[in-house]
């Protein structure tokens, strides 16, 4: 079987990819790892760019460029998210501390079991360090002292 993928508008091809993800894990109990795609993704359309290269991204972007996952004129965006399965005991209660400073704004966004945006809060660098720089442990409730992206 071979779909053209190529004739996909991009929330066509994010939502087919959120179908396949959530029957994947229906069969074999855990979800792909894309998670932090989508919300980079979402997070784009969020602050109202997306991530097509001329856009969001430079050509010279790779999954392991340091610091920023997309970028608005000037301005470096890091995202960071969390998605709870639904099962027992996967409420989401710890939330993944930014490890370095390049980048400008921070978006963290909460997804539900069906990758559907629960909450999404924006940081700038200043606000994010003074926040959390010296705690080790970063929950839900703490990224709720941002800046609210979402309704």
């Amino acid at each position: 079987m071979k779909i053209e993928l190529s004739e996909f508008e991009d929330d066509q091809l994010r939502d087919l990819l959120v179908q396949v993800a959530l029957e994947w894990e229906r069969r074999f109990a855990v979800s792909p790892r894309i998670t932090a795609d989508l919300a980079e993704y979402d997070a784009a359309k969020l602050v109202g760019t997306n991530l097509r290269v001329g856009a969001g991204r430079k050509k010279t972007d790779t999954a392991v460029t340091k610091g920023c996952d997309f970028c608005i004129k000037q301005e470096r965006y890091q995202v960071k998210s969390n998605r709870s399965s639904g099962k027992p005991g996967s409420t989401v209660t710890l939330v993944g501390k930014a490890t370095n400073f390049d980048w400008d704004k921070l978006v963290w966004v909460l997804y539900d079991q069906e990758y559907k945006i629960e909450e999404a809060w924006l940081f700038t660098k200043d606000r994010y360090k003074r926040y959390f720089e010296l705690k080790n442990r970063l929950s839900p409730q703490d990224m709720r002292k941002g800046s609210k992206l979402l309704n």
